[in-house]
């Protein structure tokens, strides 16, 4: 499982590199997540793909087999980190009709790649103090001057470091957010 996780990081830093050579049209930035608060980076890799890395305290439940009890509506704050694939695929349509791709405006697909950390606060007992998941998602983002929207879902695969582990059908993620700062 370990492996697993050092090949993905791997080859994220393999394609960060190499795109250092390539002509893009995606944009680096740094914004400020409010929803689950954080601060996330987002850098281009290829033409119409980026990297986001997203680090904060944020709210959520716990997968069923990840969770030993529990009562009533499942929530738990926690600290995070949100790696996420984007690949941009409507970058031309987007042009054509004259629409915005600022900030990396568009409709993606992607991988999805969440840790979260010991909770602050909960309702539930978790079968171990830190938890992953990896999901496909199919998702958007749009950007409104400097304010950011986002929407993702996908099923999910999740799983803690002692091999309990499940698949969820649909996970949503939504974030508003605020550019802070466009990189050339």
């Amino acid at each position: 499982m370990k492996q697993s996780i050092i090949t993905i990081i791997g080859v994220l830093i393999f394609l960060t590199g190499y795109s250092q050579n390539n002509a893009r049209t995606t944009e680096k930035i740094l914004r400020l997540n409010f929803i689950n608060p954080g601060i996330e980076i987002e850098w281009p890799i290829f033409n119409k793909s980026t990297i986001s890395t997203n680090i904060g305290i944020g709210y959520g439940g716990s997968f069923p087999e990840l969770t030993s009890t529990s009562s009533g509506w499942l929530y738990m704050v926690s600290p995070f980190l949100d790696i996420e694939y984007k690949y941009i695929y409507n970058q031309k349509k987007r042009f054509e009709k004259g629409k915005s791709m600022e900030y990396n405006s568009g409709n993606y697909w992607g991988i999805r790649l969440l840790s979260r950390g010991k909770d602050i606060i909960s309702n539930v007992t978790r079968t171990d103090n830190i938890d992953f998941s990896i999901a496909p998602v199919w998702g958007l983002q749009r950007n409104y001057g400097k304010i950011h929207l986002l929407f993702d879902v996908g099923p999910v695969y999740y799983f803690d470091s002692k091999g309990n582990c499940g698949i969820f059908p649909i996970v949503v993620q939504l974030n508003v957010g605020y550019n802070l700062k466009k990189f050339k």
